[in-house]
């Protein structure tokens, strides 16, 4: 029988990968927990990108041009940022050896960040997986008001411009909710993201020099 280190050990990109088309992700018991244990949520989060919902709020903030966006110009360090403890986030799942496997992911061109760049600072964002049509969403940080839900904003916008046909966000939290995430059974689920891995989003820049501006233009011409 395989002890857990042998087991880890096993668990590669690849394997991460086809793990992930089976609608299962990987998490850990905490930060300093070396183990790692398969999640299969019975009531899955996702984010439907036609009725995606962006808060007069925030519509407000964008509109400021606080932050420059950017795409995998930094996923090590957003991971990083996504795993630290903090006031409002007193425990992380993220450990080392999930660190890793992501990293080797977004090398294999598979693990996407999204970031929010103000002064020359990371300052939020947020990072996920890429297969087929779907973006699997893992985690996100702010370290400035807004700034992880102007990225969020922005990978939206990106996967529709690429054609992405589901965002998994995992789990639902309040915050999620007031973009419009909501809850699906498992099989729901399963049939969504078997109907997402035949298509082939495209995660090259789509933004074409797309100002805040023109993206809420484009967000109140489809809602």
């Amino acid at each position: 029988m395989a002890t857990s280190d042998e087991i880890l050990l096993e668990i590669t990109p690849q394997v991460l990968l086809k793990a992930y088309a089976c609608g299962i992700f990987p998490m850990a018991e905490s930060a300093d927990d070396p183990g790692m244990f398969w999640v299969e949520p019975e009531m899955r989060g996702i984010l439907p990108l036609d009725s995606f919902h962006i808060p007069r709020s925030l519509k407000k903030s964008m509109r400021k041009n606080t932050f420059e966006i950017r795409f995998d110009t930094d996923f090590r360090k957003v991971v990083d940022y996504c795993a630290e403890e903090n006031a409002t986030r007193k425990k992380t799942w993220i450990n080392p050896r999930i660190r890793e496997l992501y990293c080797e992911l977004h090398d294999f061109g598979h693990g996407h960040s999204v970031e929010a760049w103000h002064g020359g600072e990371l300052v939020g964002g947020l990072y996920g997986v890429r297969l087929g049509g779907a973006f699997f969403g893992e985690s996100m940080f702010s370290r400035m008001t807004d700034a992880s839900k102007t990225a969020l904003v922005h990978l939206v916008y990106r996967m529709i411009k690429g054609g992405f046909v589901l965002l998994d966000t995992q789990f639902t939290t309040a915050h999620l909710e007031r973009f419009g995430v909501v809850e699906v059974p498992r099989e729901a689920y399963q049939n969504m993201l078997e109907e997402a891995l035949q298509e082939e989003g495209d995660f090259t820049d789509q933004e074409g020099g797309a100002t805040s501006e023109s993206i809420l233009q484009f967000f109140s011409q489809i809602s």
